[in-house]
């Protein structure tokens, strides 16, 4: 099985994979770990891979064509565009490890245990541009209700994970079939906020946040058209009271469509 980890911050994976499972599980060749620097798909001298998000905002966010020509050039084909999208391949997953994601769990690992392949994207700064969840992304992953720097231990988490459930990873194979959430997943964990209450992870502009927790609205950053998949109008029109108004709405259809749980009946509907 092949594993592609793409991040700024290539070095950060040196000592993970080196240890137990992992260790044992490259040196057989039942896995292949490949490890790819954003940094070499940009195209200025400052090797710039994010920028300030459309309609203001704190942060930076991870622009899209970056991310898409990485995982294009490691799959070797194109991803398409919005005249002509490519399907993805069935054997093949892009996981987005975002705080917006849908949570990780065992079941998830072990449906992932039955591809041929899984590329991680490693988010960082304020998030990622949106296209890249909606177009790019086979998956949008989370692995708790709590702020991370970036998506690089979320996937050594998720790759560990993975890694043992393969046949040949483990000495004894009913190990994995008896420890923890082998039979169901039903993991629970409790939703915190950053000290100064600006958390990336979860949206308050809207007043139903006092009653359950958001996810946080969609960033879009430059450019405006990418790959014939426009920006919303309403983040480059300047108007920030309608900004604010399509960010509520838009946290909560995102809420509603990845963590469903996070939502008041009222407000989830039938």
């Amino acid at each position: 099985m092949r594993f592609d980890l793409i991040t700024i911050f290539p070095e950060f994976f040196t000592g993970p994979l080196d240890h137990g499972i992992l260790r044992r599980a490259r040196e057989t060749g039942l896995v292949n770990v490949n490890i790819q620097d954003l940094r070499e798909f940009t195209k200025d001298k400052h090797r710039t891979v994010d920028d300030r998000p459309f309609g203001g905002g704190e942060g930076m966010v991870l622009k899209p064509a970056p991310l898409f020509e990485a995982v294009e050039s490691l799959l070797g084909r194109s991803m398409g565009d919005a005249a002509q999208p490519q399907p993805p391949d069935p054997k093949t997953a892009i996981v987005l490890l975002s705080a917006a994601g849908k949570l990780f769990h065992q079941e998830t690992a072990r449906r992932f245990a039955q591809l041929d392949r899984i590329l991680f994207i490693c988010g960082r700064y304020e998030g990622v541009d949106e296209r890249v969840a909606t177009y790019l992304a086979t998956e949008e992953i989370s692995i708790g209700d709590y702020v991370l720097s970036g998506g690089e231990l979320a996937a050594m988490l998720i790759l560990d994970s993975v890694t043992r459930l393969l046949p040949g990873a483990l000495g004894n194979e009913a190990s994995s079939q008896n420890e923890s959430f082998a039979a169901v997943s039903n993991a629970s964990a409790t939703l915190t906020e950053n000290e100064d209450d600006r958390s990336p992870n979860f949206s308050r502009h809207s007043p139903l946040a006092t009653r359950h927790f958001l996810l946080d609205y969609p960033h879009y950053t430059r450019p405006a058209e990418y790959r014939g998949w426009q920006v919303p109008e309403v983040l480059i029109g300047g108007n920030h009271a309608e900004v604010a108004k399509w960010r509520s709405a838009a946290a909560i259809e995102k809420t509603r469509r990845n963590r469903p749980d996070l939502l008041a009946p009222e407000v989830l509907g039938p």
